[in-house]
């Protein structure tokens, strides 16, 4: 045999090869313009250019952390500008650019490159970005002072000076029609404008075999099954918010969620619960990517007890005395 030629080994889930996670990343990167689009509708150049700062970060970042690690930059995979995106819908318009921007970074040099790079991390890169900020918030707020004269101001959206429908929800305030929430509702991060657009594109990648319906079904279902139970309403808590980014976008991320069936609807249903207790029991914000988050980390565990036993392997006998 050539001694060349080497075979390798590994645990699932496997990444066929690079045109394949090329393909899939520019798949998802086409699902997530239909969302983008109703955020630059209503917006506008606050919203591009929002979006703009997080994909010209995330390339930067990966170019800058791959040469520090002595790569080749791997721009032509998409992963970069994926995880931009999904960055930049997780904030409002509104957010400072600098934030956007830091936020970016954590989420390619830190949880992407860092932790292993593409295929490897343990963490969904764009919410381990959103998350970070909410966590070094008092540093944050130290560079605000720094950085305020800083701020772009692109015009006037009347829609910017209402409140999120998640925060209307939490107040007890009176909400907006269903089919106004479920269509395009401005208010709340670029990614909550529309479901009804979210959910256009996660057909395109069900169409496109790159996510199942288990963790999404389970996660959605779990989430109306528990607020009916506690006396909330399950329809606005499906519709506002980043529960549907979260449940078909994010969470279904094949790297940072479970291979085996039983393990995808054991993930789904844990992150449904979590994201009830964080919205009616804590603080809302950002419950959907703090639950998905969490549930990351418990991932190998729950392989574990749900891989399927080796063919011809026998259980060790127990010594009974």
């Amino acid at each position: 045999m050539d001694e060349k030629k080497k075979l390798v080994v590994s645990s699932a889930p496997h990444l066929r090869d690079e045109g394949t996670v090329g393909k899939a990343m520019r798949d998802v990167f086409v699902a997530l313009m239909p969302v983008s689009l109703v955020a630059i509708y209503f917006f506008h150049w606050y919203a591009v250019f929002i979006i703009g700062v997080c994909l010209v970060t995330a390339v930067l970042t990966e170019i800058l952390f791959r040469k520090m690690l002595k790569k080749e930059p791997r721009l032509y995979d998409w992963s970069a500008l994926v995880t931009g995106l999904f960055v930049a819908l997780l904030f409002p318009a509104t957010t400072a650019w600098w934030k956007a921007a830091i936020a970016t970074f954590i989420a390619v040099g830190i949880a992407k490159e860092l932790m292993g790079g593409l295929g490897r991390n343990r963490f969904n890169p764009a919410l381990f970005g959103r998350v970070a900020l909410i966590i070094i918030a008092p540093v944050m707020s130290f560079i605000d002072q720094q950085f305020s004269a800083l701020y772009l101001n692109l015009g006037t959206v009347d829609s910017m000076t209402q409140a999120t429908p998640l925060a209307m929800l939490h107040q007890g305030m009176e909400m907006p029609g269903y089919g106004q929430l479920f269509f395009a509702f401005p208010g709340g991060a670029l990614g909550e404008t529309s479901p009804f657009f979210l959910l256009l594109g996660a057909a395109y990648l069900f169409y496109k075999g790159h996510i199942g319906w288990r963790i999404p079904v389970s996660i959605v279902g779990t989430v109306f099954v528990l607020t009916f139970f506690f006396g909330a309403n399950p329809l606005h808590h499906l519709l506002v918010g980043s529960l549907t980014l979260g449940a078909f976008f994010m969470a279904t991320d094949w790297v940072t969620s479970p291979f085996t069936d039983k393990g995808k609807i054991i993930f789904g249903i844990a992150i449904g619960i979590l994201i009830v207790v964080f919205r009616l029991g804590l603080s809302p914000t950002e419950g959907v990517a703090f639950s998905i988050l969490i549930l990351n980390g418990f991932v190998p565990m729950i392989e574990n007890y749900t891989l399927r036993p080796q063919f011809g392997k026998v259980k060790k006998a127990v010594a009974v005395e």
